[in-house]
């Protein structure tokens, strides 16, 4: 049987909780649009557009996450697993273009500030604060790729707002409006830089590497010291979508065994492989003058 790093019922609560984040996101995102353009913040429309794109995000996700938790099927046999991860590079697409809207409209306040509403801002950054601090903290536990980067939004959207919250405050005591469009451009830039990341881990996945959590090295250290295990090859990792990993094997015995002692050897190998944070294994056996036309690969 594959080993979940979590139930049935934890997978539908990370449904509700990214379902809570995108209302939650989504009413506020309508507040700073509104309230952006009224206290003539370029920080704020930009957070706003980081949070636009969240919204779009979060409902992508909700979506797929959904879709992932379906079993198997004709057509896709390892079940849904790998929507989350095309989520997680359509919501980092989404971003990309969003920060590249922030830039063209900041660059021309750097060169002629306006004076935004700083008391304004103050309150908008403060409700900021608060209502992606809870999104955040109904996110934060979770464990596929796609809630992941769902949590990732929603701690960069507190950060914007702090920041948004320290410039709002220097401004209204003093007359600093150039800070405004720097903000902008910070949050712009902290996107940028994630998005960047998140795109490289999500087609990482998609290029079945390596889960970085599995030490392959050492699996095969320890399936190497089960009784009759001469040695390991082709073995193959990879992950469906940053948490389901799936592994296949050759176990090369030193001598030719009955049926019952290789069923316990397969036993022994899924307990070491299941301790390993491998999921779903596939595990072959071969006598010692067996030639696999695989074993180079």
């Amino acid at each position: 049987m594959p080993h979940h790093h979590h139930g049935h019922d934890h997978n539908h609560h990370d449904v509700d909780n990214i379902k809570t984040a995108f209302f939650l996101n989504l009413g506020f995102t309508i507040i700073e649009f509104v309230g952006g353009f009224y206290v003539n913040s370029v920080a704020i429309i930009s957070d706003a557009i980081h949070d636009l794109g969240d919204c779009l995000s979060l409902g992508i996700s909700w979506y797929f996450q959904k879709i992932s938790h379906k079993g198997r099927t004709q057509t896709f046999s390892y079940g849904y697993k790998r929507f989350s991860v095309l989520s997680a590079i359509l919501n980092s697409v989404v971003l990309l273009v969003g920060s590249i809207f922030i830039l063209m409209e900041t660059i021309p306040r750097l060169i002629s500030p306006e004076q935004p509403d700083a008391k304004g801002m103050i309150v908008l950054a403060i409700l900021g604060v608060i209502v992606n601090g809870a999104a955040v903290l109904k996110t934060r536990n979770g464990k596929t790729a796609n809630e992941k980067v769902v949590s990732l939004h929603l701690l960069e959207d507190v950060l914007g707002w702090v920041a948004v919250l320290i410039g709002s405050v220097v401004m209204s005591l003093t007359d600093f409006p150039i800070l405004d469009p720097l903000l902008s451009l910070m949050i712009a830039g902290y996107i940028l830089f994630n998005v960047f990341s998140n795109l490289k881990n999500s087609l990482k996945i998609i290029l079945q590497s390596i889960p970085p959590d599995v030490n392959t090295s050492e699996l095969e250290n320890k399936l190497c010291q089960i009784a009759h295990v001469a040695k390991v090859h082709d073995m193959h990792t990879w992950t469906m979508d940053g948490d389901y990993h799936v592994m296949t094997i050759h176990l090369v015995l030193d001598q030719d065994v009955d049926l019952n002692t290789g069923a316990k050897i397969k036993i022994q190998a899924r307990e070491i492989l299941k301790a390993g944070e491998i999921d779903h294994v596939t595990i072959e056996l071969e006598s010692p003058n067996e030639h696999c036309h695989l074993e180079e690969c």
